[in-house]
């Protein structure tokens, strides 16, 4: 039963690398991080369960260290339980990442947006937000990609899986991959 787990992870895996346009997204993605940054402004990011853990660890990889000493980047996740609570009372769970957008969020910045289904209110309220608001918005995504796909200045959807963890496997992958090219392209 747990070799079985590892090799449905494999299978998933393997249908990633099988498509280059995969890689594509992530250097464009990536691209659009360096510019940001080089540019003096920040990203954020955000997402719900272990998708806000993929978040924070975006977010603390880049303003910590990920592989080589350099400087700090402005890289912060929407996470702040305080934030998410009084939001959530105030204005309902919908608008929980958006408020924060509409605090923080600038032009020339860029969102993170990390959703398994793509059909999270309120992170496709937070990509909505932060479009009118002229940042660059990169989703994360799984299945058919959902609305989010839909608002996204690049969408990297893992392969589609019944499973959420799946996809939160390769999403991993893919913010490894994005930290990695933002340290060497800087």
């Amino acid at each position: 039963m747990i070799k079985q787990e590892f090799l449905e992870a494999k299978k998933v895996l393997e249908s990633f690398l099988s498509d280059d346009t995969s890689f594509e997204r992530i250097e464009l993605a990536g691209s659009l991080m360096v510019e940001s940054l080089k540019k003096g402004h920040k990203l954020i990011s955000c997402g719900n369960g272990g998708s806000m853990s993929d978040a924070m660890h975006f977010a603390e990889e880049l303003s910590g260290q990920f592989r080589d000493h350099r400087k700090a980047f402005a890289a912060i996740s929407i996470s702040d339980p305080a934030h998410i609570t009084c939001t959530g009372n105030d204005f309902g769970f919908d608008q929980v990442f958006s408020r924060y957008i509409e605090a923080l969020g600038m032009e020339g910045d860029v969102l993170l947006a990390i959703s398994t289904s793509g059909n999270s209110a309120n992170i496709i309220r937070a990509a909505e937000v932060a479009r009118s608001r002229g940042m660059k918005v990169v989703g994360l995504t799984g299945k058919d990609g959902g609305r989010l796909s839909g608002i996204c200045d690049v969408e990297i959807r893992a392969p589609y899986s019944a499973y959420s963890d799946r996809t939160q496997e390769i999403h991993i992958k893919i913010i490894h991959a994005l930290i990695y090219y933002i340290e060497k392209n800087i």
